[in-house]
C-alpha cells in the first residue's frame, strides 16, 4: 500500500477507538443451569460449586453470557460494523481471534440477567505476522446486573490480508541405492521391472539383494504388464505434507505376475477407490527429473 494512503488509514482506523461497539445490550438468557452444566461437561470441570441450590456460574462463562447467536444483539452499534467493513475494503479479509482478558468482580448467578456495553478500546497500527499483515482489533465489554458492574472481557482480533502461500515444494525423491536401482532404471524408461530369481524363478517385489524363496543371489527382471486390481488402500488426510493435496488414495496393488506394490490411485476420486478394482499402470511426471509409476482405473471400471 502506497505510504500516503497507508497514513490515511491508520487514522481513519485510530477514528474508531473510544466508539461504542454495543450499548445497552441484553443476554439471550438469563444465567442459567442448564448452560453451566453443558460448559462444565464440556470441559471436565467437577467444581462442586457449579452444582446445587447454591451454585455459582464459572467465571470463564462470562463472555457466554454476552453472546448473541445468529440473530446478535439489538443493542449492537454501528461503528463496529463500519470498522471491520473499512478493514475489508483494506484487503484484511480474513480474520482471527488473537487473545482475551477476564476480571471478574462478584460471581454470576442462575437467574441473573445481564446488560452489557462494548467500547472499540483500540486499533493497531499495521502489524506483519505470520498469517499475513493487518490490524489487531481490541474490544472491552463491561458486564452488568443492574448497576452493579460484575465483569470486564477484553477481546482482541486479527482482521489481516492473507499472506501468499509458499511455492508448492517438489515431490520427495524416492531412496535409490544399489539394490533397487534397476527398478528405477526401468522407471525412466517407462518399463515396470520385477526381479525374478534365476534359480527358482519366482517373482519378487520390492527388489531385494536375494531370494526369500530359495535363498540364491542371482536374478533377472520380467516386465510387468500393467494389469492389476486393488488388494487394499488407505486414504490419507493426515498428517498433511506440502507437497501433496489430500485427501489421496494409497493402494497395495496386485499386479497381474502375482506380485504386489504400493503406489497411488489417480483419475479416480478418493472415495471410489475400493478393493478389487481393475487398475492399469500408467507412468506419471511430477517435474522435469521424477517419473513416477501410478495406477488409473481400468476402462472397464471407469
Amino acid at each position: 500500500m502506497d505510504p500516503v494512503h497507508e497514513d490515511d488509514l491508520a487514522a481513519r482506523l485510530k477514528a474508531y477507538e473510544g466508539h461504542p461497539a454495543a450499548v445497552a445490550a441484553t443476554g439471550k438468557d438469563p444465567v442459567n443451569v442448564p448452560m453451566i452444566r453443558h460448559w462444565c461437561e464440556a470441559l471436565g470441570d467437577t467444581n462442586p460449586a457449579y452444582a446445587g441450590p447454591d451454585a455459582v456460574a464459572p467465571p470463564t462463562m462470562l463472555q457466554a453470557w454476552t453472546m448473541g447467536g445468529l440473530t446478535g444483539h439489538t443493542g449492537r452499534a454501528q461503528a463496529y460494523d463500519e470498522l471491520l467493513a473499512l478493514l475489508d475494503e483494506s484487503g484484511c479479509t480474513s480474520v482471527v481471534a488473537t487473545d482475551c482478558e477476564q476480571e471478574y468482580l462478584r460471581p454470576l448467578r442462575p437467574g441473573d440477567e445481564i446488560t452489557f456495553d462494548t467500547v472499540i478500546e483500540s486499533v493497531s497500527a499495521r502489524k506483519t505476522t505470520k498469517l499475513g499483515t493487518g490490524h489487531f482489533v481490541t474490544t472491552r465489554t463491561d458486564v452488568r446486573v443492574g448497576e452493579t458492574l460484575v465483569g470486564t472481557h477484553r477481546f482482541r482480533i486479527l482482521k489481516y490480508a492473507p499472506a501468499r502461500p509458499p511455492k508448492k515444494p517438489p515431490r520427495p525423491r524416492p531412496v535409490v541405492n544399489r539394490d533397487n536401482a534397476g527398478f528405477w532404471e526401468g522407471v525412466e524408461q517407462h518399463k515396470l521391472l520385477v526381479q525374478r530369481c534365476t534359480a527358482c524363478a519366482t517373482l519378487r517385489f520390492p527388489w531385494l539383494p536375494g531370494c526369500a524363496h530359495c535363498g540364491g543371489p542371482d536374478w533377472d527382471t520380467v516386465e510387468a504388464s500393467g494389469e492389476g486390481t486393488v488388494y487394499s488402500y488407505v486414504v490419507m488426510h493426515h498428517p498433511p505434507f506440502p507437497a501433496f493435496d489430500p485427501p489421496y488414495a494409497v493402494a497395495l496393488v496386485e499386479l497381474a505376475e502375482g506380485v504386489r506394490m504400493i503406489s497411488n490411485v489417480v483419475g479416480t476420486p478418493y472415495d471410489k477407490v475400493r478393493i478389487g478394482m481393475p487398475v492399469r499402470l500408467e507412468f506419471r511426471s511430477y517435474d522435469d527429473d521424477l517419473v513416477l509409476p501410478v495406477f488409473s482405473a481400468a476402462e472397464e471400471d471407469a
